[in-house]
């Protein structure tokens, strides 16, 4: 049964055509419900939208306004995030529960009005409160303006691949289980393309997703890594793959016989159908080149020419090694930005803030928990936490109490960052409220982020809310204030809203901070941003009402 992804995009595709080329106004409407759905031989409730696992798609072009009505039906709060859109002055549509709104309470509707801005590519939506992501999640695709092409040979289909995680167990119920233990919760039982495991899985012929291809077509991948704690290799068995956009970015192309996406992250490829007709495996299975457990199963999907019987097994392709980090290095180095007069990459020369983030594991004591102790997380030393106020609004209408703006530039106290694994003196601070950064209107950041071998060295994908970002420079080791910076890239650098810190190295981003509001910046493995892996930026108003906060919808979720 091929699912008819391609189909879709050309039906919505002609609904635009047939539109005047000014702005559209498009309307969805997501109920968030419960729904029983089967996977390796079990059957459980699980949170969707309007039914869908993985969610819809939604579409829209450059320069459309989106509203998107969210109502909620299930028994958990509900808040979603629309990953990778800047929501100029509008973060009251971010999402992120606590952060921009208070979550959508059972019973309650929110609207999520925002213009799509500057930004075409594949992004994607995904619920930002607790683990439920784990199934309510879907693609975005915003199609260029109309009479623009893209800025690569013009594909003949395309379809949408969404990498996820399955537990067999209720994933509320997994997380209350490890944050009782102190511990990391149990890893995922499968992973999935697009909602189905593939046939390596038990109970799960039926629960694979197919797609028909024709000899000497050339197809547009969009490849999304939804899952919720692992990096994925992806690759198709037989088919190399031309890399052109990363999170709703042009690059310049490349090929390669294997993607490497973290958490948070898109990637759009083209793939040519030359190869003898047959039927292809696509697979994707985990990148870890740290000691620390993961699902390290390969989920399947089947790229079928048209006219081959169902009968043929098909081939596996050659994935990387599960700790393969010369693959990761190599292939993250070969991430550029288009940089052409169409597509300029705009890379902040002159730093007005520099910011020195580490990245630590530690442990707190943990009264309640079974080992009087828990495994936490932290940046500068400082693990986040949460607020009972959305800090947006707290920011908005100047309410004191909830939030302090003493997030310090850099740690405490530096020591030898990727040095022998430190298992001393591992506590980390925890205040009564969150301790946010302030940063200036239109100001230039740079921000290194450096991971620590505080219990364990580890590769952490950080998501900043609300802008994109230059990746100029990344190392292996600590970074080296006075000789790093001489190598980093400043003119054609990649261009992210999610990029991976490597294990027990460094990585160095630049934005210019021109969008106001409270954005959040938290590592999107969901067990780390749990344990307080994570903080924010209060970027201040500019120097009128155009450059500043918008006033809050009439309709904003009650804290």
């Amino acid at each position: 049964m091929f699912h008819w992804t391609i189909r879709l995009f050309l039906v919505c595709l002609v609904g635009y055509v047939s539109t005047p080329a000014t702005a559209a106004v498009k309307k969805y409407q997501f109920d968030i419900q419960v729904k029983n759905v089967s996977r390796l031989c079990h059957e459980k409730p699980i949170v969707t939208v309007n039914g869908m696992f993985p969610g819809p798609t939604v579409y829209v072009r450059e320069g459309d306004r989106l509203l998107i009505n969210v109502t909620n039906f299930a028994q958990y709060n509900m808040s979603i995030h629309w990953h990778g859109l800047k929501q100029y002055r509008n973060g009251w549509a971010d999402g992120p529960a606590y952060v921009t709104q208070c979550p959508v309470q059972t019973g309650q509707s929110y609207t999520y009005d925002f213009n799509v801005t500057g930004q075409r590519g594949t992004l994607w939506w995904h619920a930002h409160i607790s683990w439920l992501r784990a199934t309510v999640y879907g693609a975005i695709v915003i199609m260029p303006k109309q009479g623009t092409s893209y800025p690569f040979p013009q594909p003949d289909f395309e379809f949408n691949l969404l990498l996820g995680e399955w537990w067999n167990d209720d994933v509320e119920t997994v997380v209350k289980q490890g944050n009782k233990l102190g511990l990391p919760p149990k890893t995922s039982d499968a992973h999935t393309i697009n909602g189905k495991p593939g046939p390596l899985f038990p109970c799960s012929e039926k629960h694979t997703y197919a797609v028909e291809v024709e000899q000497g077509k050339t197809y547009l991948l969009r490849i999304i890594n939804a899952a919720l704690n692992d990096e994925l290799f992806f690759a198709v068995a037989g088919h190399n793959m031309t890399v052109v956009e990363i999170d709703a970015v042009y690059t310049k192309p490349f090929s390669t016989n294997a993607v490497l996406i973290a958490p948070g992250q898109t990637t759009n490829v083209l793939l040519r159908a030359n190869q003898a007709p047959g039927r292809y495996f696509m697979a994707a299975r985990p990148f870890m080149d740290a000691p620390i457990s993961v699902d390290n199963k390969t989920a399947t999907a089947i790229l079928q020419y048209k006219g081959i019987q169902n009968t043929i097994i098909p081939s596996l392709p050659q994935l990387p090694a599960l700790n393969d980090s010369a693959f990761a290095l190599n292939y993250n180095a070969k991430l550029r930005s288009l940089n052409s007069p169409r597509f300029p990459a705009k890379v902040p020369l002159n730093v007005d803030r520099h910011l020195f983030y580490t990245i630590g594991l530690g442990v707190n004591p943990c009264p309640t928990c079974q080992n009087g102790t828990q495994l936490t997380a932290s940046l500068n030393n400082i693990t986040f936490v949460m607020p009972q106020t959305a800090l947006l609004q707290a920011h908005y209408f100047n309410l004191r109490g909830v939030f302090t703006t003493d997030f310090p530039d850099r740690p405490p106290t530096p020591f030898n960052y990727t040095g022998a694994p430190l298992t001393a003196n591992l506590q980390t601070t925890k205040s009564n409220r969150p301790r946010l950064s302030k940063i200036a209107f239109n100001s230039t950041v740079e921000l290194v982020l450096q991971d620590t071998n505080l219990l364990s060295v580890e590769s952490h994908p950080f998501h900043l809310h609300g802008y994109n970002f230059f990746v100029v420079g990344s190392g292996i080791g600590n970074f080296d204030p006075k000789n790093d910076p001489a190598k980093f890239n400043l003119v054609d650098p990649p261009e992210r809203n999610t990029v991976g810190v490597p294990t027990g190295g460094w990585t160095a981003i630049r934005f210019r901070a021109d969008n106001p509001g409270v954005w959040f910046m938290h590592c999107h493995l969901e067990v780390h941003t749990g344990w307080g892996l994570k903080t924010a930026f209060v970027v201040e108003d500019g120097p009128d009402a155009d450059h500043s906060v918008l006033p809050p919808p009439k309709d904003l979720p009650p804290c």
